[in-house]
């Protein structure tokens, strides 16, 4: 084995491991980050008077949209090591790497479309007095402070 040789296959190897290191690290920050569910809630707590009825649909809705959320954030665990694996098998970015970032982007899609409806089935629960200050509370959840 030539020196060169050597030192390429030293070279891809630790590309490899790094890919790997990268999904594992980034599935690892995305499920350490805290949820926007909750941010949300304690903004909407601090910043509207919320009446008894209010509170207690609110605490429903918030119970109903965890399970769902935890789900899809285990789904998207799974499909980081399915994504691990493929990269394992190929080497590259072959077929069931692609189809692997495919499946992790739809599940991704899916707890984005379950945190829209959760927020537009909270901003239900507003009266029509509380509706501006419940928008402008979604808009500085969503807004990476700075």
């Amino acid at each position: 084995m030539t020196p060169a040789f050597r030192r390429a296959m030293l070279t891809i190897l630790l590309a490899f491991l790094a890919a790997v290191a990268g999904v594992l690290i980034g599935g690892n920050i995305l499920s350490a980050r805290p949820s926007h569910g909750t941010e949300l809630h304690a903004l909407l707590h601090r910043e509207i008077t919320l009446d008894v009825r209010q509170e207690v649909a609110l605490d429903e809705l918030e119970a109903r949209f965890a399970t769902l959320r935890t789900a899809l954030e285990g789904q998207l665990r799974a499909d980081n090591v399915r994504l691990a694996a493929a990269i394992e098998r190929e080497h590259d970015n072959g077929p069931a790497v692609a189809a692997a970032v495919d499946r992790s982007h739809h599940t991704m899609g899916a707890l984005q479309k379950a945190t829209l409806a959760h927020v537009f089935a909270m901003r239900r629960l507003m009266r029509s007095d509380q509706t501006a200050a419940f928008d402008r509370v979604v808009v500085q959840a969503l807004t990476p402070s700075q």
